[in-house]
C-alpha cells in the first residue's frame, strides 16, 4: 500500500510534487466523459519518468497478434484502443527558458480534483534554473454535457520574472511516442492546419482507418483583460496551434483559456470530420469558460443526485466510494450500445481498452439499481449486437449449430486474447452474461428484454455448454473437462465447482424462459425459433439431463464445496505464510509456482455462492467462506468485494469492513502496487456492491426486495438510493433502518425476511438487528 493522497471527501489532494510517484498521480487524476479520456499529465512537457496517455473511444486498433505457438481459435490482431494525439498540450516559454518540473525547482505544488464539480486543479510556484520564479494555476476539465469538448485554463503570474511570457497552446500527434505495449506504428496525420483563431490536427489509425480530428481555440488575457495580440502560427506536421505572448512584470498574470474538440468517426462523417471540429471548436469559444463550465457542472450535480452514497464516521470510505463512481461515469456515459467499460477505462493502455466479463460481474448490475435510465440495457445489447461474433469464435473451435462462445477479450465481437488456457478454457464468462440478462429481468420487472433479445443469447449459450461437457461413464455424471475459471491460479483444471454450477443455471434459466415463451407469448417463441433454427423437442431434453446430473465436486465431510478437481491434494496454508516482501505473488513468483499453491487470486466458490445466493444457506456460505477466504491474496481487482458482501451476509462485519475498504480504496491506496499502469475502473462499482449487497444486504427473492442491514461498528450512518421495478427507494441506516419510497408506486420489500408495504406518504422505520 502507499499513501500520499489527503483524505477529503469530495476531493482528492496532492498536497506536494511526488515525483517518484508520479505515475500513479497520472492515474488518480484522469479525466473523462465516456466519449474520450486522459491521463492526469500535466499541461506542460514534462521530461523525466511519466506515463502520457490520451484515448478516444470506439477508436480500435488492429495489432499483430504475435505468438509463435499458435493454435486453431487464436486471433490474428489483438483488437486495442490506441494512446492518440495529446489535445491538453501547453507549453510555458520565457525568453529562453521554458516551463519543466522536472528541472525546475518545485517552490510548494497542489493539485485537487473536485469529484463533485469534475474539475482538477493545480497549483505550482517554481524557479527556473536562472533564478525566475512563476506561479500557476491550472484548471482542466472534460466536459460531461458537451462530449465532444475538453477545456483547460492556465494561468502564469510572473513572482520575479520581467521579460517576454509565451504560451503555446498545441495539439501534439506524437503518434506512438508513448505507447506502452506495442511498438508499431499505429496512426497517420491525414492533414493539419491553422488559421488566425483554430488549428486542427486530423488523424487515421492503421489497418482499421478509424479517424479523430482535434481542433483548438482560446481566449488570451492579461491581467483579466483580453491581451491584443497577433499570434504565430505554429503548423510542424504532428503539431499544430499557436505562440501566445505578453510583456509581463512581477505581480502581472498572463492566462489562457483552451478550447479542444476530439471529433471521431465513431460520431461524425469522415468528409466533415475537420469542418465540424473546427466550427465546434468556435462554438466553444463564442459561448466561454464560464457558461460551458456551468453547464458541466450541472450535468455533474445531476449524476450526484442520482448516484451518490453517504457514509458518516469514515471519511477514507467516503472518499473511495465516491472516486469510485466518479471514475466510472467518467469512463461510460451509457448512451451507446457499441461502447464498452474497459477495464482501465481512459487511464492506461494495459488490456487494450477492450471489454472483458467484468462489465457484467460489476458494472451491470451497478447501473441497473442506481439508475432508471437505459445504461444497463445498453450493455446488454452490446453483447447481443456481437453474438454473430460470438458464435464465429465457437465455430472456430469446433462447435457446431449455432452455439456460442463470448470472447474472453474484445472490442468488435471476435476474441483477440491469446493464451490458450484463458482464450479456449475460461469458459465461464459465457455465464454472466446470461445471469445479467437475469438480474435485469428482476430488477426492472418486466421480461421484454428477455423475449425481443436475451432467448437468443441464451440458447447459443446453452448450446455451446451442451457440447462442452463431457459424460462420465465412472461417475455417471455430466463433467467439464479443462477449465480455468475465474481464479486464474488454477489453470487447465477439471470440474471447476464454479463452472459446472454456470452451466446448470444456464441451462435451466433458459429452459424456465423458453416455456414461459411457448405458453404466455406465442408470436415471440415462434419468431425465436425461427431466428434460431431451435428444435425445442431435439435440443432441450439433452439440456434438461444435462442440469439434473451435472456433477459438483464437494468434501461432504467438511461441509465445503471444492473449487475443482485436485485442488485438496494441495498444501493448503493459509496466506500468511506468504512473506510480505513476496507480495503480490504474481509479481514475485513464477507462474509454475503459482499454479502449484493452493493460493487463490479469487475464489470461484465463494463467487458462486454470492451470485447464486438464493441457493444457499447461511452455514453453507460460512463453511465455504471459512475455507476459501484464508487461502487467497485477492490480486485480481474483482475479488475484494465479493468477500466484502459474503462476510456481511454471515455477520463478520468488521472483516467485511476491512475487505470492502480494500475494494474501496484499491487505486487511492495502490494495495496491489499497480496504479500507476492505470485505474481498475470495471471493479469500481465493487464498493458500491459490497455497501448495498453487503452491509445493506439487497437480496432479491421471488421478486421481492428484502434488506437485512449491518454497520460497521464506527459508522454513524450510511445512506445510498437504489431503483427497483420502476420505483425509487431512498436507504438510511443508522440505529434504525429508514427506506423512504421517493417515486413509483407503492411497493412490497421485506426487511429482515418481515414483509412490509411501501407508500409514498409515509418512510418505513424498523430497528437494526
Amino acid at each position: 500500500m502507499r499513501r500520499y493522497l489527503k483524505t477529503d471527501e469530495w476531493n482528492i489532494i496532492e498536497d506536494e510534487f511526488h515525483a517518484d510517484d508520479l505515475r500513479m498521480s497520472e492515474s488518480i487524476f484522469s479525466l473523462g466523459n465516456g466519449r474520450f479520456g486522459q491521463r492526469g499529465n500535466f499541461e506542460e512537457p514534462y521530461s523525466s519518468d511519466s506515463y502520457p496517455g490520451s484515448f478516444v473511444a470506439g477508436i480500435p486498433f488492429l495489432d499483430k497478434t504475435r505468438v509463435a505457438w499458435w493454435k486453431n481459435g487464436f486471433p490474428r490482431f489483438y483488437t486495442r484502443i490506441p494512446n492518440a494525439a495529446n489535445w491538453s498540450s501547453i507549453h510555458l516559454r520565457l525568453i529562453d527558458e521554458e516551463l519543466d518540473l522536472a528541472l525546475w525547482d518545485v517552490n510548494s505544488f497542489n493539485r485537487r480534483l473536485d469529484m463533485y464539480d469534475g474539475i482538477s486543479y493545480r497549483d505550482v510556484k517554481a524557479t527556473s534554473p536562472r533564478g525566475n520564479s512563476l506561479q500557476v494555476h491550472v484548471e482542466h476539465l472534460v466536459n460531461m454535457a458537451h462530449p465532444d469538448l475538453c477545456l483547460i485554463r492556465y494561468s502564469v503570474t510572473s513572482l520575479n520574472y520581467t521579460g517576454r511570457l509565451s504560451l503555446l497552446p498545441l495539439l501534439e500527434a506524437n503518434l506512438n511516442d508513448h505507447a506502452e505495449y506495442t511498438e508499431e506504428k499505429i496512426w497517420n496525420v491525414i492533414d493539419s492546419g491553422v488559421s488566425q483563431d483554430c488549428a486542427y490536427l486530423w488523424t487515421q489509425t492503421r489497418r482499421e482507418d478509424s479517424q479523430v480530428c482535434f481542433a483548438l481555440s482560446y481566449h488570451f488575457y492579461k491581467n483579466n483583460k483580453e491581451a491584443v495580440h497577433n499570434p504565430i502560427r505554429i503548423e510542424k506536421g504532428k503539431v499544430t496551434g499557436f505562440s501566445l505572448g505578453a510583456d509581463v512584470k512581477p505581480g502581472d498574470t498572463v492566462t489562457l483559456v483552451k478550447y479542444v474538440v476530439v471529433a471521431s468517426s465513431l460520431y461524425y462523417e469522415r468528409p466533415h470530420l475537420v469542418e465540424t471540429s473546427i466550427r465546434m471548436a468556435r462554438q466553444a469559444k463564442a459561448d466561454g469558460w464560464d457558461a460551458l463550465t456551468e453547464d458541466h457542472r450541472q450535468a455533474w450535480h445531476a449524476i450526484w443526485e442520482e448516484a451518490d452514497v453517504t457514509i458518516e464516521g469514515d471519511p477514507e470510505a467516503q472518499q473511495g466510494i465516491r472516486y469510485n463512481i466518479f471514475q466510472l461515469y467518467q469512463t461510460y456515459r451509457g448512451d451507446d450500445p457499441r461502447l464498452n467499460i474497459a477495464p482501465k477505462g481512459f487511464t492506461g493502455e494495459k488490456y487494450g481498452g477492450n471489454t472483458y466479463w467484468n462489465t457484467e460481474l460489476c458494472c451491470v448490475p451497478f447501473f441497473l439499481f442506481s439508475t432508471p435510465r437505459s445504461i444497463a440495457k445498453n450493455l446488454l445489447m452490446y453483447r447481443y449486437n456481437q453474438l454473430p461474433k460470438a458464435i464465429e469464435n465457437a465455430e472456430k473451435l469446433g462447435f457446431k449449430n449455432g452455439a456460442a462462445l463470448f470472447p474472453q477479450v474484445t472490442n468488435n465481437g471476435e476474441e483477440c486474447h491469446s493464451e490458450w488456457e484463458i482464450t479456449f478454457e475460461e469458459i465461464h464468462r459465457n455465464n454472466i452474461i446470461i445471469y445479467a440478462i437475469l438480474q435485469y429481468a428482476t430488477v426492472t420487472g418486466s421480461d421484454d428484454y428477455i423475449l425481443k433479445y436475451g432467448l437468443e443469447v441464451m440458447i447459443a449459450v446453452c448450446r455451446f455448454w451442451s457440447q462442452r461437457v463431457t459424460f462420465s461413464r465412472p461417475k455417471q455424471q455430466y463433467v467439464i473437462l479443462g477449465v480455468t475459471g475465474p481464479d486464474e491460479y488454477q489453470s487447465n483444471v477439471d470440474n471447476n465447482w464454479y463452472t459446472n454450477l454456470s452451466c446448470i443455471s444456464c441451462l435451466k434459466i433458459t429452459l424456465y424462459y423458453l416455456d414461459l415463451a411457448a405458453e404466455k407469448h406465442p408470436d415471440d417463441y415462434a419468431r425465436i425459433c425461427r431466428l434460431t433454427g431451435l428444435d425445442y423437442e431435439g435440443e432441450t431434453p439433452l439440456w434438461r439431463d444435462i442440469a439434473r446430473r451435472m456433477y459438483l465436486p464437494e468434501d461432504k465431510e467438511q461441509g465445503i464445496f471444492v473449487q475443482n478437481d485436485g485442488f485438496m491434494d494441495k498444501t493448503l496454508q493459509t496466506t500468511d505464510a506468504i512473506p510480505a516482501d513476496e507480495r503480490p505473488i504474481n509479481q514475485h513468483w513464477s507462474w509454475d509456482r503459482i499454479l502449484r499453491s493452493c493460493y487463490i487470486k479469487q475464489s470461484d466458490v465463494l463467487l458462486g455462492l454470492y451470485l447464486y445466493y438464493y441457493k444457499f444457506d447461511t452455514e453453507t456460505i460460512r463453511r465455504n467462506f471459512h475455507f476459501y477466504e484464508p487461502m487467497t491474496v485477492h490480486e485480481s481487482s474483482l475479488s475484494p468485494h465479493v468477500h466484502a458482501i459474503l462476510a456481511a451476509r454471515i455477520g463478520e462485519t468488521e472483516k467485511a469492513y476491512r475487505l470492502f475498504l480494500h475494494a474501496t480504496r484499491l487505486d487511492l491506496d495502490d494495495y496491489n502496487n499497480e496504479t500507476d499502469q492505470g485505474l481498475h475502473i470495471t471493479s469500481m462499482p465493487g464498493s458500491w456492491l459490497a455497501l448495498v449487497r453487503g452491509f445493506a444486504n439487497l437480496q432479491v427473492y421471488h421478486k421481492i426486495l428484502n434488506f437485512s442491514p449491518v454497520r460497521p461498528s464506527h459508522w454513524t450512518k450510511y445512506a445510498f438510493k437504489v431503483n427497483f421495478q420502476g420505483r425509487k427507494l431512498g436507504v438510511e441506516v443508522t440505529g434504525e433502518v429508514r427506506i423512504t419510497l421517493l417515486a413509483g408506486e407503492p411497493l412490497a420489500i421485506q426487511v429482515y425476511d418481515t414483509p412490509y408495504t411501501l407508500t409514498p406518504s409515509q418512510p418505513l422505520c424498523v430497528p437494526c438487528k
